[in-house]
């Protein structure tokens, strides 16, 4: 084989690359104008940037004429699948699962205690060194929703279980039983809503899932609950999200937003009972041995032409 394969880690990081294909650096550049590092005519392998800009990561795949298999690094592939047009038939697109479980479910759970027991009134009250106690409610004996129950879903609920939550409720596109208990489809879910003291997001963004958090969402979520977003900025309609946080009767606790970065002005930062982290459930110190370990993984079984992992969609088919 001795077609490209573009990296965004460099090559000779990644011990264990399968012999055969050339490999090439890419990971955008700081400003995305970073020059290719071959003819994109002659890649057969992309591996997409992390952490990137969206017009950065779909800037060569017009150019990638003779491409096989897009890897994301990313467990969403939304910014690939709104370019999809730009990607010749019969390639591949796979997404990272198995690399960002562990740290998005970590952060999950960081921002629901965080909210929940008032960390962030405790960091202002000691910048103002101001000795301020409080009642506060617990994680333990609450309800909670998981939102998009796929392998980030159930990472969020293995570190729910010694927190001793009442219930967990879990919802996903179509109803299927775990070792945990039942997954609900998603056309049960208002009826789940008003139970849940606390609502966790871990769905991909698609059509389906797009403003799936609006207002007649927010409307059914119970008094005094907390609504954790670790999936996509879209998922929740920002303009009906801001209406219910304003009113004091909801919180929430955001990994993500819409727009996203979320602009200096933007009334979210300001919104009374709102919790925002920039986008972090993914870049931690997690991140690189688990992705090095799925590139040498996924190359290996390209090479040997054996069935790739974590395939979302091939296009050109099934109306892709």
């Amino acid at each position: 084989m001795t077609a490209d394969v573009w990296l965004p880690i460099p090559p000779d990081e990644i011990a264990g690359l399968p012999e055969g294909p050339h490999y090439l650096f890419w990971d955008g550049g700081d400003d995305g104008e970073q020059d290719f590092p071959g003819d994109p005519a002659n890649c057969a392998v992309y591996v997409v940037p992390y952490m990137k800009r969206q017009p950065v990561k779909v800037r060569p795949l017009p150019y990638m004429t003779h491409l096989r298999l897009v890897q994301t690094l990313t467990a969403g592939v939304d910014d690939v699948l709104a370019r999809l047009s730009d990607i010749v038939p019969g390639v591949a697109l796979c997404n990272a699962r198995g690399v960002h479980e562990a740290s998005t479910a970590e952060l999950a759970l960081t921002l629901t205690l965080a909210s929940l027991r008032g960390i962030p009134d405790f960091v202002r009250a000691q910048q103002q060194e101001s000795w301020q106690g409080a009642f506060r409610p617990a994680l333990a004996d609450k309800t909670v929703l998981i939102v998009g129950y796929g392998s980030i879903g159930s990472a969020i609920e293995d570190r729910l279980v010694p927190f001793e939550v009442a219930r967990v409720a879990r919802v996903a596109r179509s109803a299927r039983t775990t070792e945990r208990g039942p997954v609900h489809p998603l056309v049960e879910l208002p009826a789940l809503l008003p139970e849940a003291d606390v609502v966790i997001l871990s769905t991909p963004l698609d059509e389906t899932t797009r403003h799936l958090v609006d207002a007649q969402f927010l409307a059914r979520m119970k008094d005094g609950a907390l609504l954790v977003n670790v999936a996509r900025g879209a998922v929740v309609d920002t303009k009906a999200l801001l209406a219910e946080l304003e009113t004091g009767r909801v919180t929430a606790a955001l990994d993500v937003t819409d727009p996203e970065p979320l602009p200096p002005g933007h009334p979210l930062w300001q919104a009374p009972g709102v919790l925002i982290s920039p986008h972090v459930g993914g870049p931690t110190s997690a991140f690189l041995p688990r992705a090095k370990r799925l590139l040498v993984d996924q190359l290996n079984r390209y090479v040997n032409q054996e069935p790739l992992r974590n395939v979302i969609l091939t296009t050109g088919s099934g109306g892709a």
